[in-house]
């Protein structure tokens, strides 16, 4: 069991809170992946909580034109939804264990209300955004900023449907951590550019800010 009595018993009642159903689709592989089996026994453990969460299990191999319409290519990988399987752009790669558990829950609460929680504002300019952004944060178990930095992403491409946000396990995809160099977390990068990052748990506005100075210069 890698959720303790006690935990389940308080993720309990904070899934009392939840309001619509939540569909997780996760990705994995038997080959060449040391911690597939360990994540989907979390998410089946956690979904197991509540009768409105959903997991369904896909095979990177297997299922190959399931998971090549989903755009997935790593794994762990993981997509929160609601009941109509829409790609919201909220995706986990790797494990969200640690402090990033508290992420997963936060993220699934937000499905579950369809309110992405951002002040009306951001709500605002987000709204107009007229070309696609992707963001990637990388993050670490150990990390206790790593968290804020995710459901930020979490939220904005919730909000927007030209914002995808991934959380990258930095730990478990050194190629991609180390492509972005990066050497401390949370790291966001910006449409896969250097260039376009921003470190540390940057507060709504500044994401919002590097967001609106990226488009402008594209």
């Amino acid at each position: 069991m890698l959720i303790s009595e006690s935990n389940q018993k308080a993720i309990k009642e904070r899934f009392e809170e939840l309001k619509n159903p939540v569909v997780i689709q996760y990705v994995e592989s038997s080959l060449e992946c040391q911690t597939c089996q360990e994540v989907r026994q979390l998410y089946e453990e956690l979904t197991a909580l509540s009768d409105l969460l959903t997991l369904e299990v896909y095979n990177l191999y297997a299922d190959e034109d399931k998971v090549k319409e989903m755009g997935v290519n790593k794994v762990p990988a993981a997509m929160i939804s609601d009941d109509s399987k829409k790609d919201y752009g909220v995706w986990f790669y790797g494990a969200p264990s640690g402090y990033e558990f508290a992420t997963l829950l936060e993220d699934i609460l937000m499905l579950s209300r369809g309110d992405s929680g951002l002040q009306e504002e951001t709500k605002k300019q987000l709204s107009g955004l007229t070309s696609a952004l992707d963001l990637s944060v990388f993050v670490t178990p150990t990390c206790p900023y790593c968290p804020a930095a995710v459901h930020l992403a979490h939220q904005f491409a919730f909000e927007s449907g030209m914002v995808h946000a991934n959380m990258v396990e930095a730990q478990e995809f050194p190629d991609w951590a180390s492509e972005f160099n990066v050497y401390g977390v949370p790291k966001t990068i910006i449409n896969n550019s250097e260039a376009n990052s921003l470190e540390g748990a940057a507060p709504e506005n500044m994401l919002l800010e590097k967001i609106m100075e990226v488009v402008a210069s594209s």
